[in-house]
């Protein structure tokens, strides 16, 4: 059988904790025996991003000594895999700890290419016909590159219609600390993504970043639109189940 630990992420346990069930349903689903370490905190990418390094390798170094085993490292957020696999090495460039950084970063994988490339998962779609877009957090898109797995998964699921954003790669304006430093430049960005997400005429938009869907779905629900935004973890254990969204 195989065994993997997950990394719940920090806004997965605070405001996402349907996703993260539903993260870890769809690994069992497929025979993997799911190891949650309950210690395990934030990925310091807020931290990093805000310039406290030391702060950011005390953190990192914590959640290393969590998952000390040699299983991969299963992430239900590009974000946090990206900050994960990638910064952590720039973090520790250097540094006496850099070789165990590199092993455990090698180990990280976000949840969707884990389904997509390594269980190459087989879906059968229960729900109804639907259209959906979906939006591709940035950095899962440019330092983790899983954007395509999650679409991927998306594409195996018969009764759903993906359609393509004009501009898919355009920050929503969450940008974690960015949305509270810069209030107004990010709403004017997550005004424009709504207006991208409208003109495709889906009922859905769909992202594997909980923070991107707060920032688009909060917007949304102020602005009286009908269009809803939902995890993609979410989204995949309903069609399956063929629960009603």
């Amino acid at each position: 059988m195989r065994k993997v630990y997950f990394f719940a992420t920090c806004l997965g346990t605070a405001v996402c904790q349907e996703a993260v069930l539903s993260g870890v349903k769809l690994l069992t689903r497929e025979g993997v025996e799911v190891v949650f370490k309950k210690n395990q905190t934030c990925c310091a990418q807020p931290s990093f991003n805000s310039g406290y390094f030391k702060e950011s390798k005390e953190v990192a170094l914590h959640n290393i000594q969590q998952f000390s085993e040699d299983y991969p490292i299963v992430v239900p957020s590009g974000s946090c895999a990206g900050m994960m696999s990638h910064d952590y090495l720039e973090l520790f460039k250097g540094d006496s700890d850099f070789d165990l950084v590199k092993r455990f970063s090698e180990r990280v994988i976000e949840l969707s290419q884990y389904l997509d490339e390594v269980l190459a998962v087989d879906y059968e779609d229960k729900g109804e016909n639907v259209k959906v877009t979906w939006h591709s957090n940035c950095h899962a898109l440019r330092i983790q590159q899983s954007a395509q797995a999650s679409k991927n998964l998306l594409k195996r699921l018969k009764n759903v219609e993906l359609i393509p954003l004009e501009f898919e790669e355009e920050c929503c304006g969450f940008g974690g600390t960015f949305s509270v430093k810069e209030p107004e430049i990010s709403n004017a960005m997550v005004m424009q993504k709504i207006k991208d997400i409208q003109s495709t005429g889906a009922k859905y938009v769909i992202s594997g970043d909980g923070g991107c869907l707060l920032n688009i779905q909060g917007t949304m629900s102020r602005l009286g639109i009908d269009t809803k935004g939902i995890h993609l973890y979410e989204f995949l254990l309903k069609r399956l189940e063929g629960v009603s969204l």
